[in-house]
């Protein structure tokens, strides 16, 4: 089978991308590895959708999200993503947390972004769950929280409503060149498809990709772990986070709270498929319950884990190559994908289609490390 544009990676970023391509009248192929969509960190992240806390060199990308898909992506989408824009509050309980935290506001209010310092009792009347060892946050009224799976699947679905082809199931393992421009794509299984571009989107699993012309993107997997907790009344709607990064998360629409955590034992995790651990998750609930008291009594249902793209300088790389022709990454996105990804997967098709971009992507090429 062939298409205009291949994409390599069945995750948010590529079925987003498929959907503005299919939008716009673009012949689209979408080839996933495993049986699944979605089966990567798309389906195994917190759901934040931020702004505080970031890069600035990736800013741009939320910023524009935020203000012109989100509020209107379930009506896009035909499909209820659970976005919520209740704010974000980052917590902490030290001298050294409320360094970190300045820092991360200064930075982010002069790029634009409404994100500021407040007191621990000003944090507990946004949010009266807190317990008194919160001593300051930051606080950015303006950020929120999605569903990732809704809205993986929500761009799935109205991607292929407007004609884009999926394959799960279908593990790319070489790219091609002819006449020095990338246009084959090969599976495992031996299956070859050719398109005019192609969008590698793969997570960690483009590095390896993409060297096969030649390309090296400086990416680590870093494994990060998520727990799911019983449904409960509506408590808060708040997108939580600390200074020290010991758990993220927040409360579904459903009542469950899903809460993420970076346990640091990837170097001891089994190749393949991650598995949670015991370890984890029970550090990640001492952290809540220290923040969140009244939470102590409630179960945790599940847990899971999930493989990270962590670039080399924890920003993505979105750029075309120029010594490859034809070929367009977006990886590396270092955990930070999933509330730029409807910024990101339009900025992907405008890149196939050889348009201006909406947002300013210079600093996100793959050639800065060079």
């Amino acid at each position: 089978m062939n298409a205009e544009v291949i994409i390599v990676g069945g995750g948010i970023i590529g079925c987003a991308a498929a959907y503005n391509l299919a939008k716009n009248g673009v012949s689209v192929l979408v080839l996933e590895g495993s049986d699944n969509i979605g089966n990567g960190g798309s389906t195994r992240n917190g759901g934040g959708v931020r702004q505080s806390g970031r890069d600035p060199r990736e800013l741009p990308l939320v910023m524009y999200s935020i203000e012109h898909i989100w509020p209107h992506l379930s009506d896009m989408l035909d499909t209820n993503v659970e976005y919520y824009q209740e704010g974000n509050l980052r917590l902490g309980s030290t001298p050294q947390h409320q360094k970190i935290l300045e820092g991360l506001a200064k930075s982010a209010a002069s790029c634009g972004v409404d994100v500021r310092m407040i007191s621990g009792d000003e944090a507990r009347r946004i949010n009266p769950y807190l317990s008194d060892a919160v001593t300051c946050a930051s606080w950015c009224p303006t950020d929120g929280h999605a569903n990732p799976l809704m809205a993986t699947m929500g761009y799935y679905k109205m991607a292929r409503r407007l004609g884009a082809h999926f394959i799960s199931g279908e593990k790319v393992v070489e790219l091609r060149k002819i006449k020095g421009a990338v246009r084959q794509v090969v599976t495992e299984s031996g299956n070859v498809y050719e398109g005019d571009k192609i969008i590698l989107a793969a997570g960690y699993e483009s590095r390896f990709i993409a060297s096969t012309v030649g390309i090296d993107v400086p990416m680590q997997p870093v494994l990060l772990e998520t727990l799911v907790t019983e449904a409960v009344g509506p408590m808060f709607w708040q997108m939580l986070g600390t200074a020290d990064a010991d758990f993220y998360g927040h409360q579904t629409e459903h009542g469950s709270f899903v809460f993420g955590l970076n346990s640091g034992l990837e170097p001891f995790a089994k190749p393949g498929k991650p598995l949670s651990s015991s370890i984890a998750a029970s550090a990640a609930c001492r952290g809540i319950m220290h923040y969140f008291p009244d939470l102590s009594n409630i179960k945790v249902v599940r847990t899971w884990a999930g493989w990270m793209d962590a670039c080399a300088d924890h920003v993505p790389v979105i750029s075309k190559v120029e010594e490859v022709p034809g070929l367009i990454l977006a990886c590396g996105f270092t955990g930070h994908g999933f509330g730029i990804s409807p910024a990101v997967g339009l900025v992907l098709a405008q890149l196939a289609m050889e348009q201006e971009t909406a947002v300013d992507l210079s600093a996100l090429r793959y050639d800065r490390f060079q």
